[in-house]
């Protein structure tokens, strides 16, 4: 059933900015990013030219052709059929419920930092506060699109935009006034140690944080003029969230060493050099509270839009047909549900581990490595749609006809193949204890995850052949 949405709910240019940068320009990916230190600059040169131009010219062609509910899967059901947009969907779907305890982890530990900074220590801790928040979010997303859209937005600018630009200028201070820095840059230091793979492991994190621009896209029936608006509002998010990625990170590289740079904690450790040197520790609390605002809103952000796409997969008959259902918001309420439990289960993997940082870097490459999948069937679908698909007079399309199309589309493949590949080299910063569990634990997980949406189509189609011959 397709939900209407009525005119003063629509969609503009900047509900769709705020959407996309609360999603994608999360204050998580800073410490991370800061632990490739200078060298974090080109690497996102690299990811934006092979990545994130390529995943943004592709999705705005396709959204502007495709302006249906159901985003991604619509578009490689119409490439490659039902079964392979169910895939896509499906994995986009499952790499975010690996990525929601790494980030509700984030979460908890700046809460923890309020009112007990033990806390961030303590796995329980950290596994209660997963579970708590995420179901929040699933009620609130179950309220429907206009209160998600509108969450978003608070949280983009008081969450991550605030913060993001409070950092970068305080590193523009820092710099300005001559402190001391915890690395004085050096010609070489900007260069990534490529001769080094551990080193190339933190590309892999880089690409995951400009993944999510397709997202967007699930609302694109609630958009007001999805040819115009959709191009432009890509594109702004684009440089809003790569500037301040960079920039944001920079700052976190010119106060913390690199020795004890914390890829969970290193956001609120170089807040807390800053503002202390500048007698401002007492603005610390609020920063943190506006950290926690940004990180559940981004959270919650996604909770909702993969799901519409695994709606229309079960009005296709590729879910039994309860995950089709959806309530008077136009929520889908039962697969909201379904991932909750999931997202409960998975997140007691934190218990399993000696180490935070090491289940929470498993995860993250776990996610990342499902999601360049999903990518690889992205850009495959538009390179097919080019010329299957319609051709809508005012639709954003490409430059270079289909020689741009196949450029963009080729590049995004191969980034995506290679970065799969790196995911599997551990950085030399992260505790691994046994290199042979730490692999075994990404392949099956990795094969198993891609290989479950076929069984569970196999498995759907022996229950219909059932049910059928139990009528004749």
């Amino acid at each position: 059933m397709e939900i209407t949405i009525k005119k003063n709910h629509r969609l503009g240019v900047f509900s769709l900015v705020m959407i996309n940068v609360i999603a994608i320009d999360s204050l998580r990916n800073l410490p991370a990013n800061a632990a490739n230190g200078f060298s974090l600059a080109l690497f996102y040169g690299i990811a934006t030219l092979l990545f994130l131009i390529p995943c943004i010219l592709v999705t705005a062609e396709l959204s502007t052709h495709h302006p249906k509910t159901g985003g991604v899967y619509i578009w490689i059901r119409e490439a490659f059929g039902p079964h392979w947009g169910f895939m896509a969907i499906w994995l986009q779907w499952i790499y975010n419920i690996f990525w929601y305890p790494t980030i509700l982890s984030f979460i908890a530990t700046n809460i923890a930092y309020l009112i007990n900074p033990a806390l961030a220590h303590s796995k329980i801790y950290i596994v209660s506060m997963v579970i708590v928040m995420f179901l929040i979010a699933t009620a609130l997303n179950a309220r429907g699109i206009k209160l998600s859209s509108l969450i978003s937005i608070i949280c983009a600018i008081i969450g991550t935009l605030i913060p993001m630009l409070a950092i970068i200028i305080l590193g523009a201070i820092w710099l300005l006034t001559s402190q001391p820095l915890a690395l004085t840059p050096k010609f070489e230091h900007w260069l990534p140690q490529l001769n080094q793979m551990p080193n190339i492991a933190f590309l892999v994190i880089i690409l995951f944080s400009l993944m999510g621009f397709e997202m967007s896209s699930s609302h694109a029936e609630a958009v007001e003029n999805p040819q115009r608006d959709f191009p432009r509002a890509l594109f702004y998010s684009g440089i809003i969230i790569v500037a301040s990625m960079v920039l944001a990170s920079l700052a976190i590289v010119m106060v913390t060493p690199a020795k004890t740079l914390n890829i969970i904690s290193g956001l609120n450790d170089a807040f807390q050099v800053f503002l202390d040197n500048f007698n401002l520790g007492w603005v610390m609390p609020i920063v943190i509270i506006m950290i926690i605002v940004g990180g559940f809103g981004g959270m919650a952000a996604w909770v909702i839009g993969p799901t519409k796409g695994l709606v229309v997969a079960a009005e296709d008959g590729l879910l039994p047909k309860i995950f089709g259902k959806r309530n008077s918001q136009g929520a889908p309420v039962p697969v909201l549900i379904l991932q909750a439990i999931m997202t409960i289960a998975l997140s007691t993997l934190f218990l399993c581990f000696k180490s935070m940082s090491t289940a929470y870097w498993i995860l993250s490459v776990l996610t990342a490595q499902l999601a360049l999948m999903f990518y690889i069937c992205l850009f495959a679908a538009a390179i097919k749609l080019r010329y299957t698909g319609p051709q809508i007079a005012k639709a954003f399309r490409i430059p270079g006809g289909n020689w741009g199309i196949w450029l963009a589309g080729i590049t995004g493949i191969l980034t995506c193949v290679g970065a799969i590949i790196i995911g599997f080299i551990p950085p030399a910063d992260i505790p691994i204890s046994n290199l042979l569990v730490y692999e075994i634990i990404l392949i099956t997980g990795f094969l198993l995850f891609i290989f479950a949406p076929f069984f569970i189509q196999r498995i759907l189609t022996r229950l219909n052949i059932v049910r059928l011959l139990a009528k004749l």
